[in-house]
């Protein structure tokens, strides 16, 4: 019961994140896209303060949308604010990264071969990198950098690609890109309590006041909400990672993530760009150009060579294959699993004979030899001999199955 409450805590909590990030993305693509085509208004509307305007069309009905330069000359009984997006995603992730990470950190945090590391030292140390690189990100945006914006992205890239570096150094693979997703999350939360929602406090105070607000606050505001968005694309890919082991696992993973998180913000500049009608497709055929380059530079090459090492010229026998299937596979995926992390195999793959083995080759193939994500964070400390001989004995339950095909 235990493992099945733990895995409801997931649903839910994945469940409500997901539909959070939507909707905070989802307003982010839209304001963004709004504030870019905005158009002058008549003149009627400029003497009311009105700064720039927009028609449009959906759900069967026409929508007329005006943005004031400072403030309405009365303020509305109704005024919509967006902020809880922000605030619900966060609060989902974080209990999500918690369970997960903390709670679960045995599983997906530890990995022995990186840095000998008990749980508390590593929930500790997982903490204060996020903590640190939030408050390195806040002092940025306080200085006089942020208003430079190719300098101050690259301080950002660097200093985030150096961040990573440090993380992948200690945790998990799959914890590395989580672990950037979590500051990348907390520091586009941050803009919108520490930044955006004072700065439109501050307006409706004055306004109410009869007075004409600063323009600081709001630039500032327009500003964080600029990072926000240039950041929503690379965020949508750590959210998905987990699916894709072949990119966290390799053994330059936190340098992928930096290169798609940069070739993720050069693609949403495209869309930024078109909302201010500067249309610049060798903007967005240089960022689709530059994901696939990566994907072909960092695909398993080495394994379609003709070539065998002396571990897999050898016959590894059915009884050699179990031996190391048993000893690294069947401690979690099994009907009775050995592993004090899952009272259930994890995704319902059970392998409890030699047969079942055969039958899922491909997957382990895949998972143990190619992205070498399993076992879960080398718990067992699978060897590289090891799975040299599971390589060499795959390839021959496949060419088996093949030759079987064609008779």
């Amino acid at each position: 019961m235990e493992s099945y409450f733990f895995d409801l805590a997931h649903l839910v909590l994945r469940y409500f994140h997901v539909i959070a990030g939507v909707a905070w993305i989802g307003a982010s693509f839209y304001f963004a896209w709004l504030d870019n085509n905005l158009e002058t208004p008549p003149q009627w509307k400029q003497d009311k303060g009105i700064k720039g305007d927009l028609w449009a069309i959906h759900g069967g009905g026409f929508y007329e949308v005006a943005k004031y330069q400072n403030g309405p000359e009365q303020m509305p009984t109704t005024l919509h604010w967006f902020k809880w997006e922000a605030y619900t995603t966060w609060i989902t992730g974080f209990l999500l990264f918690s369970l997960l990470y903390y709670v679960g950190a045995d599983a997906y945090l530890l990995d022995s071969t990186k840095a000998p590391l008990d749980k508390l030292s590593a929930i500790s140390l997982s903490l204060v990198f996020i903590i640190s690189g939030y408050l390195i990100y806040r002092a940025l945006c306080n200085s006089p950098l942020v208003n430079k914006g190719i300098p101050f992205s690259i301080t950002v890239i660097g200093l985030l690609a150096l961040w990573t570096w440090g993380v992948d150094a200690l945790f998990t693979d799959r914890a590395v890109y989580i672990h950037v997703g979590a500051l990348i999350g907390t520091c586009m939360a941050g803009n919108v309590y520490h930044v955006i929602m004072p700065g439109q406090r501050y307006m409706v105070a004055e306004v109410e006041a009869g007075r004409i607000p600063d323009s600081t606050p709001g630039i500032k505001a327009k500003l964080c909400s600029i990072h926000n968005n240039y950041a929503t694309l690379p965020i949508i890919f750590i959210m998905l990672s987990n699916h894709f082991s072949y990119t966290y696992t390799h053994e330059f993973g936190w340098l992928i993530l930096i290169a798609l998180f940069v070739i993720g913000m050069w693609i949403r500049h495209y869309f930024n760009l078109k909302n201010l009608g500067v249309n610049r497709p060798s903007v967005l055929v240089s960022g689709i150009a530059a994901f696939f380059v990566l994907m072909l530079a960092i695909a398993p090459w080495h394994l379609m060579s003709s070539s065998s090492n002396s571990a897999a010229a050898e016959t590894v026998t059915d009884a050699q294959a179990w031996e190391i299937i048993d000893k690294h596979c069947t401690e979690c995926h099994s009907q009775t699993p050995r592993s004090a992390l899952f009272k259930t195999a994890p995704l319902g793959l059970m392998i409890d004979s030699i047969d079942d083995a055969k039958k899922v080759n491909q997957l382990i193939h895949s998972r143990a030899i190619v992205s070498k994500d399993m076992p879960l964070g080398n718990m067992t400390n699978m060897t590289t001999d090891e799975r040299n001989h599971l390589s060499a004995w795959l390839k021959s339950v496949k060419n088996s199955m093949n030759m079987n095909k064609g008779e």
